[in-house]
């Protein structure tokens, strides 16, 4: 039988708006990057260069979309100093953190299930896609 209740996700299911809202090709690496402390924009985009043979430079213009997603979230909080040369760093609020453990559970599973995947494809390779 079906609850009459209204689901109170905007959505109405929480895994496809927790889906949403973590959606992107960047936004899980730059979470788990932020977990030790807070960044600066050009270590976030360093830091999404390694890791992956093949990995291409992210544009400037995507990272800066999947920052402003994450703030407009509420995964990430920015930090503008307001001085010259310009100062901003990126940081988890409380909510971001909450979900490290997430992120560190995911990060187990490939590493124990994807070593190898279909005909000797790597992870990776596939990362790098």
């Amino acid at each position: 039988m079906l609850s009459s209740r209204k689901s109170t996700t905007p959505c109405g299911c929480p895994v496809a708006a927790f889906q949403k809202m973590i959606s992107g090709k960047y936004k899980l690496r730059i979470m788990w990057d932020l977990k030790d402390g807070p960044l600066r924009y050009g270590e976030i985009r360093t830091g999404l260069l390694r890791g992956a043979e093949g990995t291409q430079e992210i544009a400037p213009r995507v990272l800066s979309r999947e920052l402003k997603s994450l703030t407009h979230s509420g995964l990430i909080d920015r930090r503008d100093y307001g001085i010259v040369p310009p100062k901003v760093e990126y940081r988890l609020t409380r909510r971001g953190r909450s979900f490290v453990p997430v992120i560190s559970a995911i990060r187990k599973w490939g590493a124990r299930h994807l070593s190898e995947v279909g005909d000797g494809e790597t992870v990776d390779r596939i990362a790098a896609e």
